[in-house]
C-alpha cells in the first residue's frame, strides 16, 4: 500500500498527494484545523531594545493559544515598572488587568498591576537589566481570557523578579506591547521577541 504525502503552508491549503489515484486534490482547511494537525511554534524578528518608550509586535494569528515575551538584558533609563499589554482590533488594552509582581533578594516585596502585565523593579532605576520570559495563554476562547505568569532574574545584583496576572478581553489577541508604567522611560539596553502557536 501507497502512503500518502502532505504537504502544506500557513496559507489554509494542504495538498495531498496519492501516488495509487490518478492526479492532486487540494484540500482547503480553516487556520485553526491545520493549526491542530501539528505543532507550530512561530517566531517574531527580535527588536533591539535601546530606544523608544514602547515595543509592539503585531499580525499575531487569531488561532494563537499561548504567547511567550522573551527578554534579554532589559533596561529602560528610568525606574518605572515594565509592563506587558495585549491588543485586539480595538487596539492596546490598558485596564481591566489582574495580578502582582515581585521580586526576591534579602527580603520580599510585590506590588499589584490593573494597567498591563506587570514585571516590577521597585525604583531600581537604570541599575536593573533583566533576563527572563513571560508566558501568557488562552484559559478561555468563549471569554477571551489570559493568563500569565514568569520570571526574571537580573544580571547587575543577585535579584529575582516573579509575576502573575489574567485579563479578559472583548476579542482576539493580535498585539504585543511592552512598555513602562509611567509611559515616558525609554528603552536603553537589550533585546526583546516573541513566540507564538
Amino acid at each position: 500500500m501507497s502512503s500518502q504525502v502532505f504537504a502544506g503552508d500557513t496559507s489554509g491549503s494542504i495538498t495531498l498527494q496519492a501516488p495509487a489515484v490518478a492526479g492532486t486534490s487540494v484540500l482547503t482547511l480553516p487556520e485553526n484545523i491545520i493549526g491542530t494537525l501539528a505543532t507550530r511554534i512561530t517566531s517574531g524578528t527580535a527588536v533591539a531594545s535601546t530606544s523608544g518608550t514602547t515595543i509592539t509586535f503585531t499580525g499575531i494569528p487569531s488561532w494563537v493559544k499561548r504567547i511567550t515575551v522573551m527578554f534579554s538584558g532589559l533596561s529602560t533609563n528610568g525606574s518605572s515598572d515594565f509592563l506587558v499589554r495585549l491588543g485586539t482590533s480595538g487596539g492596546v488594552v490598558s485596564t481591566g488587568y489582574l495580578g502582582s509582581s515581585s521580586i526576591v533578594s534579602s527580603g520580599v516585596a510585590s506590588t499589584a498591576f490593573t494597567t498591563g502585565f506587570g514585571i516590577a523593579q521597585f525604583g531600581q532605576g537604570t541599575g536593573y537589566v533583566g533576563h527572563g520570559m513571560m508566558t501568557i495563554c488562552l484559559l478561555s476562547s468563549s471569554t477571551n481570557t489570559w493568563v500569565q505568569s514568569g520570571t526574571m532574574g537580573e544580571s547587575d545584583t543577585n535579584r529575582s523578579t516573579f509575576f502573575g496576572g489574567s485579563v479578559t478581553l472583548s476579542g482576539v489577541v493580535t498585539t504585543v506591547t511592552i512598555t513602562t508604567v509611567n509611559g515616558t522611560d525609554t528603552f536603553d539596553a537589550g533585546s526583546i521577541n516573541i513566540l507564538y502557536e
